[in-house]
């Protein structure tokens, strides 16, 4: 009687190894993709059996002697033939709740996004993002497929897909990724000099991956320099540690009634080139993360614009999107209550950002003004009948194409009759909209969170003006297709798979990743302007650099919103409004300047002036050096 029973597990015992290697392989193929994994489990359409399974509960108990005694006094002969039936069939089950297991234990341990939920009666491993499980994001992986081909061709199809790139995105934004990342950041990173100072960083931060992320870009822009003159790393531990960041509670009330909190903040980073000068963001993704490195960025900017100011960054996590104005007012007069402590024209002078515009920042300055009693210009963005220059919200956008004209001159090449890509679709990018066309160019695109419009006819001013108005009254781009037949509006895509030859990435940081890298290379794309901070990911930016795809970085390309504002503040100013033209002409004169000096820089430490990295790393060390040179002689403070 026990002589079957040990053949039939040995059996068991070679069919469970040949699973567990067949799952070990499905393994290594979802790691060889760049940790890519299914995010599905469901049943093969040819295996009915396979969706009863139980994916979850504790695997089956191996029958022990006590067992089997007991087994062989009841058992009969004459139905031995059915209890080994029997046990073949309940072997088989057992073989495919072993795999399942065995696979999503992997999954689990490392993927946070995803989870296990009863649907109608059985487990499923559901994505956290769509909240759905099975066929809608691919196939079973194990296969009902037919061939190996086949089922890779299904793992490729969901590893391409939006689903898989946005839970992707969330395991970049996951603490246990930061984590388990640490090594990556150092690795990129040649010298141990520099490799040190971004050690430090992630011990002291370790879970602020925008800012870690921009310290990495920093230093190894700076490799060159630190490794000349190692003063610089006592310099670079000071600058990145801000001189002093604020987190406030945000308390308003809506127009029900109901009382809501949000969390405000402002990070002054340095002051030793002057007062702080940064803007203000209200958006739900702003945190300390973000917020330092906004500022940090704005540090460099100011820097390297041809005026002395300091940097700093400021805003809140609350979304104005669907609030009322007597809503967004209120909100604003609460946010202000706490910041005008640390606001003054030889302090801090607070700037438009990303959700706020000049409504916002008219409201909060009649609640600065309300609390200091008095009349100061420290404000940048209001309304021109009232404070400020005449094209302050138009500067950054067309700086933008001012610098580009720049690179293409340098080219002996220029702007008229160029397909231009614009991401975005907030005041910079429209302004840029307006600029391109001003000289000749055909911009086809903008975007925004749920996708892009493409107009094959190029935009006009009118087209411009009609997206304006789209924008103003909360409306989807989806509206503009409706109104121009040859354009095209996409769900849940980013505009880099056009054909075009010039980028504007304008919508917001890391925007960019490494599939958006190589459509955009593929697109035929030689130049690419930063108008957002930090648009590209790590990844992307390697893809770019080995495609020798020109990058315009935000620091430089986006000085044109610094310029106006100290155009706006200055006393000259103050007195008079300028012409278009006047002001185009010192916009020019001062992006001019700004390219020139990254540019040297580049060249001084022996980089191309054709490389794809010169004027990210000009730009950088052009920056770093005048603070360093402000701390220096200002002393250890």
């Amino acid at each position: 009687m026990l002589q079957p029973t040990t053949g039939v597990g040995m059996n068991s015992a070679m069919d469970d190894m040949n699973l567990i290697q067949q799952a070990q392989r499905h393994h290594l193929v979802v790691r060889e993709i760049g940790e890519e994994i299914d995010l599905e489990i469901g049943p093969g359409e040819d295996d009915p059996s396979f969706g009863n399974a139980t994916l979850i509960g504790a695997p089956l108990r191996e029958s022990s002697a006590e067992d089997h005694g007991e087994s062989k006094q009841m058992m009969v002969v004459s139905q031995l033939s059915n209890d080994v039936q029997d046990l073949s069939q309940t072997q088989q089950v057992k073989r495919k709740k072993k795999v399942v297991k065995r696979w999503r234990e992997e999954w689990a341990d490392t993927y946070k996004w995803a989870y296990v939920d009863v649907k109608d009666g059985t487990p499923r491993i559901f994505c956290s993002v769509c909240r759905e499980f099975g066929r809608k994001h691919r196939r079973n992986p194990y296969g009902n497929e037919g061939s190996r081909n086949m089922q890779m061709s299904a793992l490729e199809e969901h590893n391409n897909s939006l689903l898989h790139k946005e839970a992707l995105r969330l395991q970049s934004a996951s603490k246990d990724k930061i984590m388990a990342d640490k090594p990556v950041y150092v690795k990129a990173v040649m010298s141990k000099t520099a490799g040190s100072i971004l050690e430090a960083t992630l011990k002291r931060d370790p879970h602020e991956v925008e800012f870690i992320q921009a310290v990495q870009e920093v230093v190894q822009a700076l490799e060159r320099v630190i490794g000349k003159n190692s003063h610089y790393v006592n310099i670079m531990e000071r600058l990145l540690e801000p001189e002093r960041m604020i987190i406030f509670r945000v308390p308003w009330v809506d127009d029900r009634g109901e009382t809501h909190v949000n969390r405000g903040f402002r990070v002054q980073f340095n002051q030793s080139m002057g007062p702080c000068r940064g803007g203000i963001r209200f958006h739900p993704s702003v945190n300390l993360s973000i917020t330092k490195f906004l500022g940090f960025e704005q540090t460099l900017k100011n820097a390297l614009s041809p005026y002395k100011l300091g940097g700093a960054a400021g805003g809140s996590d609350f979304d104005p999107k669907g609030k009322s104005e007597n809503e967004i007012m209120r909100f604003c007069q609460s946010f202000m209550c706490e910041m005008y402590h640390y606001l003054g024209p030889d302090k801090d002078l607070p700037s438009e950002e990303m959700g706020v515009g000049t409504r916002e920042m008219g409201y909060l300055f009649g609640q600065y003004r309300r609390l200091v009693g008095h009349f100061q210009g420290t404000f940048t963005g209001p309304r021109i009948f009232w404070s400020g220059s005449s094209l302050r919200p138009e500067a950054t956008g067309y700086g933008l194409v001012f610098f580009a004209q720049l690179m293409l001159a340098d080219m002996n090449k220029e702007l008229k009759g160029l397909r231009c890509i614009v991401s975005g679709s907030g005041k910079i990018a429209l302004h840029v909209l307006e600029k391109l066309i001003a000289y000749g160019a055909l911009p086809i695109s903008v975007s925004d969170s749920r996708g892009y419009l493409v107009d094959e006819d190029g935009f006009d001013y009118m087209k411009v003006q009609f997206l304006r108005d789209i924008k103003a009254q909360h409306r989807s781009l989806r509206d503009y297709s409706k109104t121009y037949a040859r354009s095209k509006y996409y769900d849940e895509a980013k505009p880099w798979v056009e054909r075009y030859d010039l980028a504007f990435a304008c919508a917001t940081q890391n925007e960019i990743d490494q599939a958006d890298a190589i459509n955009l290379v593929n697109s035929g794309c030689r130049i690419l302007i930063e108008g957002s901070n930090m648009p590209c990911t790590p990844d992307a930016v390697l893809v770019l650099r080995k495609a020798n795809v020109l990058v315009a970085p935000a620091m430089a390309a986006g000085a044109g919103g610094v310029v106006a504002g100290e155009l706006e503040l200055n006393h000259e100013c103050s007195l008079m409004n300028w012409s278009p033209e006047d002001f185009e002409s010192k916009l020019q004169e001062a992006m001019k300047q700004t390219y020139q000096r990254a540019i040297k820089a580049a060249t001084d430490f022996g980089y191309q002036k054709e490389s794809p990295e010169a004027l990210v790393h000009g730009a950088v060390i052009s920056a770093f050096l005048t603070i360093a040179q402000a701390m220096t002689d200002q002393g250890c403070v």
